[in-house]
Parts: structure tokens; C-alpha cells; sequence
């Protein structure tokens, strides 16, 4: 690892700081990216050195911001994710700001954002991401029938490949379960499973529940240790009657000596 990973605009930012900082800041963003996924944790400690480094680059913050938030450190994320917003004056981080709010238990600011003229001007793929984070702020204040309304939106019928429609898809499935509308759900709840070539939903698994599919691995593992016990009665069964038969024949052998 070099920081050379970086993307080339990230890397250009980061060279302005001073030489020594500039590597270590690469280094700990290019880990930090790297395990992002695997070890949220590890990937927040890794941007947490870049920031304290570096955090006059929006790009550090950035990437700070979305580690703390992978991490479930949601102050954390929504202080970092404000301050790059500022800095930038980029609007695309309302989504995960929203979702922060309901992170820290606070849906109704979640709300807040999700109404705010800002949103209006978002492109399509976080226009969605706001859309599934109000609706899960919804189900937080018990307003489950609203969560089903605020979905039914135009985006939810695209016949298009976009990224965001499995995930979008499967947030209106869960909230038609949330109204007991289940048969519907199983609907949106297939399209989802379809279209989620990268496993960001468990939408296969909420339908083999649905199904009442279940796959129980203790019970795959109990009938594989009844055929081991029933070969191995078998083979000491076979063993027992091979050895009375030999003793049947030493003693044949012996009564014809003894005449």
C-alpha cells in the first residue's frame, strides 16, 4: 500500500498538505477504503488518523464521515458529513445525514431533511436514497401505512437496470409486511432478489421465510451422525456374526476331532 491507490482527484487534494502528511493521510484513506466493507470498525480508525491529519481536505472528511457511519458511530458521522457539506456545498450527503438522525434515535429530524427544499435538487439515485430513509423514519413513529404511501412513487415502476431499484423495491416490500399486505410483498420482495446482483438486501431470505422455508443446519447434521452410528452398528454387527460363525466352525472342528 503506497497511497497511490487513491482516486487521481483525491490524491491531488491530499498532496497539498505537507509531504509527510500527505503520505500517511493517503495511506490510512487507502486502508480505510479497503476495508470499509469487511471491518467498518478498522476502516473509522483508519480515516480518524487521515482526519486529524488532514481535515482541512474535503475529501478526508468525507471519507471519515461514511467510515464512522459503516462503523454505527452516527454523531460522529453526521458531525463530519455536515462539516464536508459545508465545505462543498454538496447536497448528496442529506441521505446519509437523515439516516444518521435515525441512527441517534431522532426520526422526526430525519423528517426534517427529508422535506427540505435542498432534496428537490438531488439526482435520481439520492432522491431514492432519501425516499428509503424517510420511509424507515416513518416505521420508527409508527406510521406504518405512511411508509407504504411515501414508496409509491414513479421510480418504484422504472424498468430501467438502476443500481438503487433493488433496494428500493425491497424497502416497499417491508412495508407492505408492516401493514400485513404479505402477498404483495412476495411480489416486490422476487423483483428485489432479481435485480440484487450485489447482495446488498436479504430479500432471497425474507421470501424463503415467507415461504416457510427454513434451513436447519443442526438438524442436516444430527441425520448425518444417525448414518454414521446405523454404518457403524452395521459393521460391528457384521463383525459379530463373521466371529460366531468361526467359532461355530472351531468347534465343529473340534467335536469331529475328539470322535
Amino acid at each position: 500500500m503506497t497511497g497511490k491507490e487513491l482516486a487521481p482527484d483525491v490524491r491531488r487534494a491530499v498532496q497539498s498538505l505537507p509531504s509527510e502528511s500527505a503520505d500517511v493521510v493517503a495511506k490510512h484513506l487507502v486502508a480505510s477504503g479497503q476495508l470499509l466493507e469487511v471491518d467498518p470498525e478498522a476502516a473509522w480508525q483508519h480515516a480518524l488518523v487521515a482526519q486529524k491529519r488532514g481535515g482541512r481536505i474535503a475529501a478526508v472528511r468525507e471519507a471519515a464521515g461514511i467510515a464512522a457511519y459503516k462503523a454505527g458511530h452516527f454523531r460522529e458521522a453526521l458531525a463530519e458529513l455536515r462539516t464536508v457539506r459545508r465545505m462543498t456545498g454538496d447536497d448528496s450527503y442529506l441521505p446519509l445525514m437523515a439516516d444518521c438522525e435515525r441512527g441517534l434515535g431522532r426520526p422526526e429530524r430525519a423528517l426534517d431533511l427529508a422535506t427540505s427544499p435542498e432534496v428537490a435538487g438531488l439526482d435520481t439515485p439520492a432522491k431514492v436514497e432519501m425516499l428509503i430513509v424517510a420511509a424507515g423514519a416513518r416505521h420508527d413513529l409508527g406510521q406504518h401505512d405512511a411508509a407504504v404511501v411515501s414508496l409509491q412513487v414513479q421510480q418504484l415502476r422504472t424498468n430501467s437496470r438502476a443500481p438503487w431499484r433493488a433496494r428500493l423495491w425491497y424497502a416497499y416490500a417491508d412495508a407492505l409486511i408492516s401493514v400485513g399486505r404479505t402477498a404483495e410483498a412476495r411480489d416486490w420482495l422476487v423483483k428485489a432478489a432479481e435485480a440484487d446482483a450485489d447482495g446488498e438486501t436479504d430479500a432471497a431470505e425474507r421470501l424463503d421465510e415467507i415461504d416457510g422455508i427454513v434451513f436447519d443446519e443442526v438438524w442436516d447434521d444430527e441425520d448425518d451422525e444417525a448414518e454414521d452410528d446405523e454404518a457403524e452398528v452395521g459393521e460391528v454387527e457384521e463383525a459379530e456374526v463373521e466371529e460366531a460363525g468361526d467359532r461355530a466352525g472351531r468347534d465343529e472342528d473340534d467335536a469331529t476331532d475328539g470322535h
